[in-house]
């Protein structure tokens, strides 16, 4: 079976920019990056980051802020807060060279059994064995596994069948691309071009006519509605920032002070204490600017953005906060939404 992939992957595998890198730390940047992310999608923040920060002593040695800012966009900041971390403990355990094999990749901040597998066979040829989406949705059509492979019992029987594969003679690197390429561009989710396989003949899932009912579906998130409130307070031409603690969802970002919304109080009344309480400050509230909607993990959230002007108070010194102007706006790693809300207060400013 391994003959014909291989075979298939030299005509139709993937042109991406990183295909013959061997380097640890862009195997593992990228990696990283396109969890949760299309490749389509991480191609010019993967550029972007790699021209701020090209290794990883200059990563371990960067402001958290930098590097949130360069991530900014993608989404799942742990990950970039993860990476920022597991530069530093490369630097400080490991002299700043990358561990080789998977046991040791896993011990550091946001690697895990498939990044480990991933920086271990492509950057140093190790035979370690990968399950991903694109993997995980091959390898169970191969097996005709109709079960739940999410389950333990699921997850153990497909990496079984991983190790199985990457033992075989050749290039584990090669090998794992090559399944991934395969997962990605033939055997999709829906409507798998079958005839176009190079391994339809070793296929339980096509043989048995089951290949769109193989894997199950993963069973959907039930979305909680969730609305929120956002307030720019300015004063003096600059607007008041807080910076999310570490806890807090964006932690480490910048945003515009933000709340829930409850039915409890009239909303002015509300918002005017709760900025009062976490700032110090008194506001007069203004109009509502916008309202955006966003989705993050299992919420679906409603954000109402208003504007205030700063009527008296002293910012607290035991919270993050700052007065930035629309012009500075750009230098300060914020939120998704509270880049959009940034936006088009520049734009009212200009």
């Amino acid at each position: 079976m391994l003959t014909a992939l291989l075979e298939w992957y030299i005509d139709h595998g993937r042109a991406l920019p990183w295909r013959t890198e061997r380097d640890p730390y862009r195997v593992w940047l990228r990696e990283i990056m396109l969890q949760q992310t299309t490749v389509a999608a991480v191609i010019p923040y993967f550029e972007r980051f790699l021209a701020r920060f090209p290794t990883v002593d200059v990563l371990a040695a960067a402001d958290e802020a930098d590097v949130l800012r360069l991530w900014e966009g993608l989404g799942y900041y742990s990950r970039a807060r993860n990476l920022h971390r597991a530069a530093q403990r490369i630097m400080s355990d490991h002299d700043g060279e990358f561990p080789q094999d998977v046991a040791a990749l896993q011990s550091l901040p946001g690697i895990g059994r498939y990044t480990a597998g991933a920086i271990a066979s492509f950057a140093f040829e190790q035979p370690a064995a990968i399950v991903e989406a694109n993997t995980l949705r091959l390898y169970c059509r191969l097996l005709g596994y109709a079960d739940d492979p999410r389950s333990t019992a699921g997850q153990r029987a497909l990496w079984a069948f991983a190790e199985s594969l990457i033992t075989s003679p050749g290039s584990p690197g090669t090998i794992n691309q090559a399944l991934m390429d395969l997962g990605a561009t033939v055997c999709t989710p829906t409507e798998p071009s079958c005839e176009q396989c190079p391994v339809s003949r070793w296929c339980a899932a096509f043989a048995a006519g089951q290949q769109r009912d193989i894997p199950r579906p993963a069973k959907r998130i039930e979305l909680t509605d969730v609305i929120e409130a956002t307030v720019a307070v300015r004063h003096r031409g600059r607007y008041l920032l807080r910076r999310r603690p570490h806890g807090e969802r964006w932690a480490g970002l910048w945003d515009f002070p933000r709340y829930a919304v409850t039915n409890h109080e009239p909303l002015s009344r509300t918002l005017v204490e709760q900025i009062r309480e976490q700032t110090g400050i008194d506001i007069a509230l203004g109009e509502q600017l916008a309202e955006f909607k966003h989705g993050v993990t299992r919420y679906r959230i409603t954000l109402r953005c208003f504007h205030a002007e700063r009527q008296s108070g002293r910012l607290r010194s035991d919270v993050e906060l700052q007065w930035a102007s629309p012009d500075e706006f750009a230098a300060l790693a914020l939120s998704m939404t509270g880049r959009k809300f940034a936006r088009l207060l520049a734009e009212r400013a200009g």
